[in-house]
């Protein structure tokens, strides 16, 4: 799942084509939506929350401005494409959305969500989220206070639940967890420094902002771009251990941890403990979490 410094950049490319141009065609290809044209209005700015796209709209005749609300989930992305040029192949029953703007033309496909909302009630969709990593109003102390509201919770199911901070998904579960020494399983009592903590995994996704490849070892090299995240079966960059993965949080909605048992203290209940083969290589998966690699 594209998580948030990948929303950042999906918005900044929705912004910088569509804000400020009149829509000349609109097509929402969802149930509760496919009747919506906004053709004739104005887009006014696209922005993210965390994993959430939110592209306004400019008031149209007696109607209210509008939100159209987005999320990628696990296969969905934006297109930006010259209105009239051939755009990139993709499977026509994955469109889901198309704004198109005399110049530009963004084509949401395979989105997971899709809603339509008057601007001023945006909060029912996204005002649950915590404090968000790459917005404006970062607020580090609150993300602080949320992360520590249960202490007795594990580090990486707090990273992942949203309303602590938004933006974090199972890649900078793992990196963040890697670099404080700690399994994802861990406590999140157990951090040394909360307050450098928010820092650090604020950094990370500031730091890949602005680039298509996600680093956070400083080595730009393929294979070594980072520490833990899918590098199961292979040894650990820092201390040549195997690197593991096992799942965390509650079915259906647990996740892929990846760790280092050599470099991480802590707990690793759901790892079974048996050899785990490199993500991608041939052969049958020797364990249940080495072939499920959700982000």
């Amino acid at each position: 799942m594209p998580e948030g410094d990948v929303v950042w950049r999906t918005a900044r490319r929705l912004d910088k084509a569509l804000s400020g141009r009149e829509l000349t065609g609109s097509d929402l290809r969802w149930p509760s939506l496919a009747t919506v044209d906004l053709s004739g209005r104005a887009v006014l700015e696209t922005v993210s929350a965390g994993k959430h796209l939110l592209t306004r709209v400019a008031a149209g005749g007696d109607d209210p401005p509008v939100t159209l609300h987005s999320h990628l989930r696990m296969e969905g992305s934006w297109f930006v494409e010259r209105t009239g040029e051939p755009g990139q192949r993709r499977s026509a029953s994955g469109i889901r959305a198309v704004l198109t703007t005399r110049d530009w033309t963004a084509v949401g496909h395979k989105l997971g969500m899709l809603d339509l909302v008057p601007t001023d009630r945006e909060d029912e969709l996204v005002g649950h989220l915590g404090p968000d990593l790459l917005g404006p109003g970062w607020d580090p102390a609150e993300a602080e206070r949320r992360l520590l509201e249960r202490p007795e919770r594990e580090l990486g199911a707090a990273l992942l639940d949203q309303r602590v901070l938004a933006g974090v998904g199972t890649f900078y579960l793992a990196e963040a967890c890697f670099l404080a020494r700690l399994t994802p399983w861990s406590p999140v009592a157990d951090l040394d420094d909360p307050a450098a903590f928010i820092a650090l995994v604020h950094r990370l996704l500031d730091a890949n902002k602005s680039r298509a490849d996600q680093v956070t070892t400083g080595d730009l090299r393929r294979g070594r771009q980072n520490f833990a995240h899918a590098r199961s079966g292979l040894p650990c960059l820092r201390c040549g251990a195997t690197v593991r993965v096992a799942m965390i949080g509650t079915p259906p909605q647990d996740r892929t941890a990846f760790y280092c048992p050599g470099c991480q203290r802590g707990p690793a209940p759901t790892d079974d403990g048996r050899p785990q083969r490199p993500l991608g290589s041939s052969g049958r998966p020797s364990g249940r979490a080495t072939y499920r690699t959700r982000r």
